[in-house]
């Protein structure tokens, strides 16, 4: 079978596995129309790509794990362009600007408009390269050992390097958002590097998808208080926002026209 037929099939498998928490290979067979062993070789890429975790007779998607960035990017483009653009007003010349790893902050670098003149500081290959060539941009990639799911560096060398940094602006990303306890991560050292990312800055905004409300990701990263602005989509939980912003959070929701920020409220 081809690769395009492979990918295809490992995309529904995964699909699957966000919707239902875990699949059994028997069942994937028989669904598929293809051998067990076939089934195996699939969750045994997936496991590999940090996709899934194999078990016997199957695998899980645990909630601890990070769906790689590479399959993120792919996810949703339209509604991650739409909270990018409601990103960019806060973006004004002359700026130093850290973008954290995340899908929707690729779309953010996407949308920066020509001519703005900012320093883009980041430790994602994948942003650090839409970014490479453009004149008006003076970018800085944060190196060291590039976590597979992340999908960017956040080791200690990472660190080191970003203490160094006094972004005017963050652009966080984050893997759940739960009014209880604020703003989390699924993996460890990316939630330590996010931490230090907004304690260094002098403001913070998260552009959020919709899914991730509720969701309590297994590391804390950042509690609901200013200097944090939150882009959410139009579709958000009113009571949540409602909540949000009795706790003293900037929260906006984008839509498919340019949003207006109040600086002085981030």
């Amino acid at each position: 079978m081809s690769d395009h037929f492979v990918s295809e099939r490992q995309a529904l498998i995964l699909a699957q596995l966000r919707q239902s928490g875990r699949v059994l290979a028997q069942d994937l067979a028989q669904n598929f129309g293809v051998s067990e062993d076939t089934v195996r070789r699939d969750l045994r890429e997936m496991a590999a790509r940090g996709e899934c975790l194999r078990v016997y007779g199957g695998a899980l998607l645990s909630d601890s794990m990070t769906v790689p960035l590479k399959t993120r990017i792919t996810e949703d483009a339209d509604r991650k362009a739409l909270l990018a653009r409601a990103v960019i007003p806060l973006l004004e010349p002359g700026m130093v600007v850290f973008i954290d790893a995340g899908s929707t902050n690729l779309a953010v670098a996407r949308a920066i408009p020509a001519g703005l003149k900012l320093t883009v500081v980041t430790n994602t290959p994948t942003i650090a390269a839409e970014l490479t060539g453009r004149a008006d941009i003076d970018l800085v990639l944060i190196g060291g050992k590039v976590d597979p799911a992340v999908g960017a560096a956040i080791d200690a060398m990472a660190l080191r390097q970003l203490e160094l940094m006094r972004p005017d602006l963050c652009i966080l990303g984050v893997c759940g958002v739960a009014a209880e306890t604020g703003l989390s991560a699924d993996v460890f050292e990316d939630a330590v590097f996010k931490r230090l990312a907004c304690s260094a800055s002098q403001r913070i905004v998260a552009a959020i998808t919709t899914e991730k409300l509720g969701h309590k990701a297994a590391f804390h990263v950042h509690d609901f208080s200013p200097p944090l602005c939150l882009v959410l989509e139009q579709d958000a939980d009113r009571a949540l926002v409602e909540a949000l912003s009795a706790k003293g959070v900037d929260v906006h929701c984008g839509d498919e026209d340019a949003v207006q920020f109040s600086h002085g409220q981030v």
